[in-house]
């Protein structure tokens, strides 16, 4: 059963606790994951490799210049290079996936410096089982919040207009 989504408590978190994720919880980000909408229902064009593993951690965190933070568990989102709707499919499951670790009372981050970053490194991509025809879109860095994220007012962040 997926949470209220409350999406005025999402915010992004750069400091992690030791604390492991449950199995049960990362169950429920992958389910959050599979809902994600994807153009022209293409869903062959993007996959999930989540690495809870500290030694692969360790290396994706030295590959990309520690952008993910230390989180305990990191969701790489691959989109096939050659799609045409790829990347805003990522973008989208990210958001899923943030969504939910909020509602599991985790914090969470969207990292694309480094998902880009991690794409020069083939044997790292290989080992994470990585298919050649594709490449590592976004990043999410999720685990449990070692501050109390701040919160702000996001009522008028952007410009709207209603015709």
């Amino acid at each position: 059963m997926y949470g209220k989504f409350n999406f005025e408590n999402r915010r992004a978190v750069r400091k992690y606790s030791n604390e492991a994720i449950s199995d049960e919880k990362i169950q429920e980000v992958i389910a959050a994951f599979q809902t994600t909408p994807c153009g022209m229902h293409q869903a062959n064009v993007m996959n999930l490799v989540v690495v809870k593993d500290e030694g692969l951690r360790n290396k994706i965190e030295e590959v990309t210049n520690n952008s993910c933070y230390n989180a305990p568990v990191l969701f790489l989102i691959n989109t096939k290079k050659d799609s045409e709707f790829g990347e805003r499919d990522a973008s989208v499951a990210a958001e899923n996936i943030m969504l939910e670790a909020t509602d599991l009372d985790l914090g969470s981050v969207y990292i694309m410096g480094g998902a880009a970053r991690l794409n020069d490194f083939n044997d790292l991509q290989q080992e994470l089982g990585i298919d050649p025809a594709f490449q590592t879109t976004v990043i999410v860095a999720v685990g449990k919040s070692a501050v109390e994220p701040e919160k702000e007012d996001r009522s008028k962040r952007y410009q709207v207009t209603i015709y």
